[in-house]
C-alpha cells in the first residue's frame, strides 16, 4: 500500500490484506497475516483505532476518517489531522522522551499511523472511575507538560525553527475550530449539538447561559486561545488522552496540536482531575470514596507543583530563545531580573489555567463531548447532583481566576462545594 492510492477506511476484515506488505508493521508483529488478530477498539469521537496482534508482537493502527465519528458524515473533517498528530508526536518524543508511543510508520495519503501498542496500559479516565490511586501520574504529567510546553516555545527554540513550526501547525484549522466553538462558545447558548442531563440541570443551565460575567470571561479565554501562539500544545490533554500502568504514563492523541497559550494544556488537564473529584459520589457502589477524593485533590497539587518546578528548572538551564534573553539579565549579573520575569510568566499561566479549566468543566457537561466520569453514573438524579456541583465550581474559577492565588484555595473551594446538599 502507498500513499498514492485513494483513501479507503480500514476495517477488521480488510486490514490484514491492505497492510500485509507494510514492512514497519510486519517487523513488529510478524509477516504471516494468517496469524494476525485484528480488533477495533476506538472509543473516541473522531477516529478508527485497531490493535493488530501477530506471532511476534502487537501494534496499533490509527486511521482518521473524513468526518467526526461521534456525529457521522454530516460533519465532514479533513484527513490531514493525522498529519498534525504524527508531527506532534515526533516533537513530543524529542522534547519529553518516553512520554508518548513510538511511531513505526506514517502514511499521509491513507491518514494512518502505525505505532507502539501500549500494554498493559489502560486509559487514565477508566482507572480513576475504578478508584485506582496511581502513584506516578502527577509527576509524569507535570514533567510532560513543562518539557513540551517550554521546549516548544520562543523561550527555548531558535526563532526561525519556531516560526516554521508555527506555520506548519497553523493549517490545523478545522480542529482548532472545534475547540474554539465546542469549548468556548457552544456551552453558553442553546447550540444544536449540545446536550445535558435534563430536566434536572435545566435551571442551572439557564442560569449559566444568562450569566454575563461568565460569558465575557469565556470569550476572553477564547481570545487568548486564538491569539496567543506561545507554544505547541497537545491541544486535547485530558484523562482520556493518557494511558497508564502503576509505573508508567504515556500521552496519546495529539491531533488537536496547535500553537497556543501555555496555560491551555495545563488547565484542560487539571479540569479533568477536578471533574473526577466531583464524580466520586456516583461511583460509591462498593463503599465510600473519601480516600479517592483526597487522592485526586493531592494529584492536582502535585501536578501543578511538578509543572512549575520543572518549567522553572528549564528556564534556568535551557533558556536559549529570544524571549527574556540572557543578554538583558544573567549576562549582566542580574539573576533577580530573570527570576522576576519567570514569576510574571508563571503567574499568567496560573491565572489563565484556572479560566481554561473552568470552561473545560462546562463544555464536558453542557456541550457535545461528555466525560465518562459523569456519563457512567446510571442514576440521573445522582449524576445531575455531581454535575451541578462541578458546574458551580467551573463558574467560580473561570470568573474569579484573578483573585485565586493558590491551588490549595481551589481545592478548598472544591471540597466545600462537594459537601453541599444535593440539587
Amino acid at each position: 500500500m502507498t500513499g498514492k492510492l485513494p483513501f479507503e477506511a480500514l476495517s477488521v476484515e480488510t486490514l490484514a490484506a491492505r497492510l500485509g506488505a507494510n514492512a514497519a508493521l510486519c517487523s513488529h508483529i510478524g509477516k504471516d497475516t494468517s496469524r494476525w488478530k485484528v480488533r477495533e477498539v476506538g472509543d473516541g469521537n473522531l477516529n478508527l483505532v485497531f490493535i493488530v496482534e501477530g506471532a511476534q508482537g502487537a501494534a496499533v493502527v490509527k486511521q482518521a476518517l473524513p468526518y467526526v465519528r461521534l456525529v457521522g458524515d454530516s460533519w465532514p473533517l479533513p484527513l490531514k489531522r493525522s498529519f498534525f498528530e504524527y508531527h506532534a508526536l515526533t516533537r513530543q518524543q524529542a522534547r519529553a522522551p518516553g512520554s508518548v508511543p513510538d511511531i513505526h510508520h506514517f502514511d499521509e495519503g491513507q491518514a494512518l499511523i502505525i505505532m507502539e501498542y501500549l500494554s498493559p496500559h489502560i486509559i487514565l479516565r477508566r482507572a480513576l472511575i475504578e478508584g485506582r490511586q496511581l502513584p506516578n501520574i502527577a509527576r509524569d504529567i507535570g514533567l510532560f507538560m513543562a518539557r513540551t510546553l517550554f521546549r516548544g516555545s520562543d523561550l527555548h527554540m531558535a526563532t526561525k525553527d519556531r516560526k516554521a513550526d508555527l506555520a506548519l501547525f497553523a493549517d490545523n484549522v478545522e480542529l482548532c475550530d472545534i475547540t474554539e466553538n465546542l469549548v468556548f462558545s457552544d456551552p453558553y447558548f442553546d447550540a444544536r449539538m449540545n446536550r445535558h442531563t435534563s430536566p434536572q440541570l435545566d435551571s442551572i443551565v439557564a442560569e449559566l447561559r444568562a450569566d454575563r460575567d461568565l460569558k465575557v470571561e469565556a470569550q476572553r479565554l477564547k481570545h487568548i486561545f486564538a491569539a496567543n501562539a506561545e507554544t505547541l500544545l497537545h491541544g486535547d490533554l485530558h484523562s482520556g488522552s493518557i494511558m497508564v500502568t502503576e509505573t508508567e504514563t504515556r500521552m496519546i492523541d495529539p491531533e488537536f496540536a496547535f500553537y497556543g497559550p501555555i496555560a491551555f494544556d495545563v488547565g484542560m488537564l487539571l479540569a479533568n482531575f477536578w471533574m473526577a473529584f466531583f464524580s466520586q459520589c456516583g461511583h460509591e457502589q462498593n463503599g465510600k470514596r473519601d480516600a479517592m477524593r483526597a487522592y485526586l485533590l493531592d494529584v492536582t497539587v502535585e501536578t501543578w507543583s511538578v509543572f512549575r518546578s520543572e518549567f522553572s528548572h528549564l528556564w534556568r538551564t535551557e533558556h536559549t530563545g529570544m524571549l527574556y534573553q540572557k543578554s538583558l539579565f544573567e549576562d549582566q549579573g542580574d539573576r533577580l531580573g530573570a527570576e522576576q520575569a519567570l514569576d510574571h510568566m508563571l503567574h499568567q499561566v496560573w491565572t489563565d489555567m484556572l479560566g481554561f479549566a473552568g470552561v473545560e468543566v462546562h463544555r464536558r457537561i453542557l456541550g457535545l463531548a461528555h466525560n465518562a466520569d459523569f456519563e457512567t453514573i446510571a442514576d440521573a438524579d445522582l449524576r445531575a447532583t455531581c454535575e451541578a456541583k462541578a458546574l458551580k465550581f467551573g463558574r467560580h474559577i473561570a470568573v474569579n481566576r484573578r483573585q485565586i492565588h493558590s491551588i490549595d484555595e481551589v481545592n478548598t473551594l472544591a471540597a466545600l462545594i462537594e459537601r453541599e446538599d444535593r440539587i
